[in-house]
This record gives structure tokens, sequence and C-alpha cells, in this order.
């Protein structure tokens, strides 16, 4: 599976075609999995009603990692990692954790998040 951050769904729906049609085949074929912050942002951003409702057509039908506890594991493993010193918040420090307990891959362009997460980790289409 496939975890997009935030910066790699907003490309997609903005239509850049460097994402587009990498995102559609990932998406057809259910490698990407949803996390709950990441669409949380993502609705943050809203201008009205047709994005938010896209958004959430995509959240409701992504497979998704049953995150209780979630939080609190990301705000432990930040701490004992001196992530926040990084520059890297606790928003990313859960993306990490997602992909650890699934075993996904994170696609990103958010140049601090790729500082936490080895080569292997990091999706290169």
């Amino acid at each position: 599976m496939i975890i997009l951050d935030t910066s790699i769904w907003i490309e997609f729906l903005k239509g850049n075609s460097q994402y587009t049609s990498k995102v559609k085949s990932l998406l057809e074929n259910r490698e990407i999995l949803a996390v709950e912050c990441i669409f949380a942002e993502l609705l943050q951003g809203t201008n009205n009603d047709r994005e938010r409702s896209l958004i959430l057509s995509y959240w409701n039908h992504l497979p998704k990692l049953n995150d209780n506890g979630l939080f609190i594991e990301a705000g432990l493993f930040s701490g004992k990692n001196k992530l926040l010193d990084k520059g890297v918040g606790l928003i990313d420090s859960l993306i990490y954790i997602h992909a650890m307990k699934t075993g996904s891959m994170i696609w990103t362009l958010d140049k601090k998040l790729t500082r936490i997460i080895s080569d292997k980790q990091i999706y290169k289409p």
C-alpha cells in the first residue's frame, strides 16, 4: 500500500499532470491507504461543498487502518526521537507510524518528512 501525503493529494486534486495519471492508477488498483489526519488537512483547505464532497468520497472508498491509539504512539515516537527539534510535526510522525504499522510506502513532497523515513519507505513513481 501507498500513503499519499497531503502534498501529493493537493497536486492530484489541482490536476497537475505530473501526478494525475499515477494517482489515478493507484486509486484504480486500490493501492492507496487513507490516513485520517491527511484527509482532515485536505478538508481544512477546501473552499466549497463540491471540494469537500470530492475529498470525502475518496475518504469513504479507500482502505484505512484502525488508528485507535496511533496519535499517542506517534507522540511517543516523536518525543523519543526529538522529531520536533528536526522540524517534523505530529502529523508527519503519525503518517510515519501508519506506514510502519502497515508496511506501506509514503509518497510525499515534504522534505522534512523524507528526513525520517528510509529510502525503501519512500514511494518513487
